[in-house]
């Protein structure tokens, strides 16, 4: 059964085994496992309920405000940093690209010699054979790259940089370039036609535009879930309440919104909201003398991490391709006036290739902070390291030797007053603009960390169970348990730590 806010027109007061709050890569999974167990489970979900027959409009601005938080206007405090994060019945995964990584070894072996986390690629592998069953997870090779990703392949190929093609979880993929708007085709394997249905089917009840705000506590306990059914017109908590009395709470709401809940909880010893990671973007667009309409065709089937490593002491970044439709395209450019005109008018000429900052494995690296504002509402905070300036004037060179590679006519960067490159001798002109804090468009699309998961309750929110170490029925389950960035997109990571956690959670109840 799934619930909307039409459906609930008043109070209610429900009994489970398990709430799990969020119904995204961690939430979903993590349900669907419980009620296999014959456990009864609460999914509250914020987002509203929607599917392909919503999606199949192909509209960008039904699709913005109705699937991604705070209506796609989600930034840093200080609007440095656009923050692109879903929410809806199937969270991140109804509008993520499908790119799919199990966790890198390198980055577990981090995680144990600095964060004395003892989780290993064995200790995952039958959790990341199990989703990549369910959901689809293979290399995308039914079709050739589209142009936009094409673009980074030859590019790369041309200077001699390693480049591969991404795992995808899709089955019957259409190759529409939608994704990150809804799949019209139900192609993509989101959760809310996969581990969410799968709930549903056993049982499980989602209660969905229903907010979670606050958990309260007793003896060491939750006791209760309070939660407000929201206008999904206006945004904004209504007066209907829905109180969730369970055995075990689940948050699931990523590693923004779990680590708000648990501060506006009283949950703020430790380090909750602290060390939250970004993969901070940057990104240049190549135009090319053909058409590369990066609106169509599958959005990210090319990557290549051949930068990662290439500046010791230094924060690594590796690259993807971006979709580019019109109106994200349109509201990202930090430009007015003819040079916006310019940039839409050549958009179909456009690709746009981006690099990936692989922020919190550098001494001293401690990204940025969850808070809340006086009047409840979440506040990001991310200061933009010296460490981090540099590596995006790096990055910025290395997009833009690709592109010309590629063959582009021109590249430009994303600053107000654009950077316009032709030629390779012209590199050095990328010095003629500043980096940084609002210099130019920055953006994140994995957002990790703020609840990371460790064995000391000093410098960690959960164990290794994604306990949490003072409330012994509450567990994290979502993105921020992560102790850094992973270096990779994130979502099998944490499908696979949720499919981890089943047992634990069902043990606890």
């Amino acid at each position: 059964m799934i619930l909307t806010a039409a459906d609930l027109t008043e109070d209610r007061v429900v009994d489970c085994d398990v709430a799990v709050i969020g119904s995204g890569a961690g939430g979903a999974v993590l349900a669907a496992g419980l009620v296999e167990r014959g456990l009864r489970v609460v999914i509250l979900e914020e987002g509203g309920h929607h599917t392909s027959a919503d999606f199949q409009r192909l509209d960008e601005a039904f699709s913005l405000p109705a699937l991604y938080q705070e209506r796609g206007t989600r930034a840093t405090a200080d609007l440095a940093i656009t923050i692109l994060q879903g929410r809806s019945v199937g969270g991140g995964t109804t509008v993520n690209w499908t790119t799919c990584f199990r966790t890198p070894d390198p980055i577990l072996e981090h995680w144990r010699s600095h964060h004395g986390l003892e989780l290993r690629s064995g200790d995952l592998a039958p959790h990341f054979a199990a989703v990549e069953e369910r959901l689809g997870i293979a290399e995308w090779t039914e079709q050739p790259p589209n142009p936009n990703n094409a673009t980074l392949a030859r590019g790369a190929r041309a200077l001699g940089m390693p480049w591969h093609r991404t795992r995808r979880n899709v089955r019957g993929c259409a190759n529409s370039g939608y994704c990150g708007f809804g799949c019209p085709f139900d192609a993509k394997q989101a959760m809310g036609i996969t581990y969410v249905a799968d709930a549903v089917a056993g049982g499980a009840t989602v209660f969905a535009n229903t907010r979670a705000v606050q958990l309260e506590l007793d003896g060491g306990r939750v006791t209760r879930v309070h939660a407000r059914v929201m206008d999904p017109v206006r945004d904004r908590v209504g007066p209907v309440r829905v109180e969730v009395r369970p055995k075990v709470v689940a948050a699931c709401g990523g590693a923004i919104n779990s680590p708000a809940l648990l501060l506006r909880s009283g949950l703020d010893r430790g380090p909750v909201g602290r060390r939250t990671f970004l993969h901070p973007v940057v990104s240049c667009v190549g135009v090319y003398p053909n058409p590369i309409r990066g609106w169509s065709g599958a959005p990210q089937t090319v990557y290549s991490h051949a930068p990662l490593e290439a500046f010791d002491g230094e924060i690594g970044y590796f690259l993807e391709s971006a979709p580019i439709h019109p109106m994200l395209a349109a509201v990202s450019a930090p430009v007015m006036g003819p040079e916006l005109m310019s940039f839409m008018q050549n958009l179909e000429h456009s690709s746009t290739l981006i690099a990936l900052h692989v922020d919190g494995l550098n001494r001293g690296d401690e990204g940025g902070t969850v808070s809340l504002r006086r009047d409840g509402r979440i506040r990001v905070d991310y200061p933009i390291s010296p460490a981090l300036v540099r590596s995006f004037r790096r990055s910025h060179e290395t997009l833009a030797r690709v592109h010309l590679a590629a063959g582009a006519r021109e590249v430009y960067t994303l600053h107000p007053r654009p950077v316009r490159i032709t030629t390779q001798a012209e590199l050095g002109r990328l010095d003629d603009r500043p980096y940084g804090a609002l210099h130019h468009s920055i953006f994140t699309a994995h957002q990790m960390g703020g609840c990371g998961m460790g064995p000391d309750p000093a410098t960690s929110v959960v164990d290794r169970d994604l306990c949490h170490h003072d409330v012994r029925n509450l567990f994290v389950v979502d993105g921020s348990v992560l102790p850094t960035a992973l270096g990779v997109n994130p979502s099998e990571t944490i499908y696979a730590l949720a499919h981890r956690a089943r047992d634990a959670v069902s043990a606890a109840t």
